[in-house]
C-alpha cells in the first residue's frame, strides 16, 4: 500500500454492532492539512456530518474518527452529543483543537451509537497509529462491501515526488448526490486552500456522482480530502500546469474507487460503463446516461445477459433529453445492435449476447444531435441484492 508522508492510520474493534471485527478507524495528519469535503445531498443528515461540515468549511482538518456498524442517524440530540463527544475525547487524546476533528459513520439508521464502546477504543486507535496501515482502514468501514477499496496516484512537481491516497467504502445504496459511501482522500502535496474544493467538485462528479447501483441515496455520506503539505513542493496555485496534475491525479483516484464501489455493487455480477455521446451537450448526456443506467428493466436484463436494447433506446427516450429517434446508434462494445433507430439483425443481438457474459462491458449510446458526451457506471440488478437488503438489520 502506498504510504503519503505525514498521515498516520489506525484500527481498533469497538464491537459496535457485533463483536470480532475492526469497526472503528483513525486517520491522523502530523499536521493540520488544509482541507474540502462534499457531503450527501439528502434532506436527512446524519449527525456526524452536522458536526463535521462547518468544521471541514473553516478549512482545516487533522484528525478524522470513522466508525462502521451504526449511522448515527436519526438519533436526535443524543446522536449530536455522542458526535461531539468522541470527537473531544480524540481531540483530547491527539491534544490538538476539537474544530481539527472530523468524525464519520456508517451502518444501520435509527439506533443510538454505542458511544461509550467508541469512545474506549481510542485510546487503542491513538496507541497504533503508522504509516502503512490505510489498508487497514479500509477494511475496518466496510458494512456490506464484499472487498475494501484503496486507490493512489504519485505525481511529481519541480522533482518533488507527491501522492494522492483514497480509501472508500460503498456497496448498496449507491446514486447520486452522492451515494450511500464514505471516501476520504490524503495528500502530502502542499495545495492552496481555495484549489481543493473545486477540484474534490468537479473529481466527485465525474467519479461518486456517475455511478449508481440501486437508486438510493443515504444520510451519512461525504467525500473528505486533506492535504499537508508534508512533500515540500512549492504551493499549488489554481489556474496552473500543477494543478491539471493534482486533479487529473485526485479524479483517477475518485474514479477508481468509484468503480471499484460499482463492481461491489451489493449482489452485483456485472460492472458496465453507459457510454452517452452526440446530445446536443454534455448535461443533457449525462441526463440521458443516467436514465439508461438507473433503468432497473436495463439492468435486470443485464443480469440475465439479453442484449435488450429496446430497453436501453426506451430508457434514453424517456430521459427527457432532445432525441431523434432516427438517428440513434448503440454497442455493445464494439458490436452495434442499432443503427439509425432500427435493429442490425438477430446475428448481430447474438454476438452483443457473448458480450454481456463478460464481467465488464461497455455500452455507448450516440444521439447524433451534437458534441455533448457524458460517462455512467452501474451494476446489474440480481437476486442476491434482494436478499441482502431483505435482511440488512438481522
Amino acid at each position: 500500500m502506498t504510504e503519503v508522508k505525514g498521515f498516520k492510520f489506525a484500527v481498533a474493534e469497538a464491537a459496535i454492532k457485533a463483536p470480532g471485527r475492526n469497526d472503528c478507524a483513525l486517520i491522523v495528519s502530523d499536521t493540520p492539512a488544509n482541507c474540502a469535503g462534499v457531503f450527501t445531498k439528502n434532506k436527512v443528515i446524519a449527525a456526524p456530518l452536522i458536526v463535521t461540515k462547518p468544521r471541514i468549511a473553516a478549512g482545516q482538518c487533522q484528525a478524522v474518527l470513522i466508525n462502521s456498524g451504526n449511522a448515527n442517524a436519526c438519533t436526535g440530540e443524543q446522536g449530536l452529543a455522542d458526535a461531539r463527544a468522541s470527537s473531544a475525547e480524540l481531540a483530547a487524546a491527539l491534544q490538538i483543537d476539537a474544530s481539527l476533528v472530523a468524525v464519520a459513520s456508517t451502518g444501520v439508521i435509527g439506533v443510538p451509537l454505542p458511544v461509550e464502546r467508541l469512545i474506549s477504543a481510542i485510546p487503542t486507535l491513538c496507541g497504533v497509529l503508522a504509516a502503512d496501515q490505510a489498508a487497514a482502514v479500509a477494511d475496518a468501514i466496510m458494512t456490506t462491501d464484499s472487498f475494501s477499496k484503496t486507490a493512489s496516484r504519485t505525481f511529481e512537481i519541480e522533482g518533488q515526488s507527491c501522492t494522492v491516497l483514497g480509501v472508500a467504502k460503498g456497496a448498496g445504496m449507491i446514486h447520486p448526490n452522492m451515494a450511500t459511501m464514505l471516501g476520504f482522500v490524503m495528500t502530502d502535496a502542499a495545495v492552496a486552500p481555495e484549489l481543493l474544493q473545486p477540484v474534490l467538485r468537479e473529481a466527485v462528479d465525474d467519479s461518486f456522482n456517475s455511478i449508481t447501483v440501486d437508486g438510493d441515496t443515504s444520510t451519512n455520506d461525504m467525500v473528505l480530502v486533506l492535504a499537508n503539505g508534508q512533500a515540500g513542493n512549492v504551493e499549488i496555485q489554481p489556474q496552473s500546469e500543477e494543478a491539471e496534475l493534482f486533479s487529473a491525479a485526485v479524479l483517477d483516484v475518485l474514479l477508481e474507487l468509484a468503480k471499484m464501489i460499482v463492481r461491489d455493487g451489493e449482489g452485483a455480477t456485472k460492472l458496465v460503463q453507459i457510454d452517452l455521446c452526440g446530445a446536443e451537450d454534455d448535461d443533457q448526456a449525462k441526463i440521458a446516461a443516467r436514465s439508461v443506467a438507473t433503468s432497473s428493466l436495463v439492468k435486470t436484463a443485464f443480469f440475465g445477459e439479453d442484449a435488450n436494447w429496446g430497453r436501453i433506446i426506451a430508457a434514453v427516450g424517456y430521459s427527457g433529453v432532445e432525441v431523434d429517434p432516427n438517428r440513434i446508434d448503440i454497442f455493445f462494445d464494439d458490436i452495434q445492435v442499432v443503427r439509425d433507430g432500427l435493429t442490425t439483425g438477430a446475428a448481430d443481438e447474438e454476438l452483443a449476447t457473448q458480450v454481456l457474459k463478460q464481467a465488464e462491458f461497455r455500452v455507448t449510446v450516440d444521439l447524433h444531435l451534437g458534441d455533448g458526451c457524458s460517462s455512467y457506471y452501474t451494476s446489474d440488478l440480481t437476486y442476491d441484492y434482494v436478499k441482502i437488503n431483505a435482511d440488512y438489520r438481522t
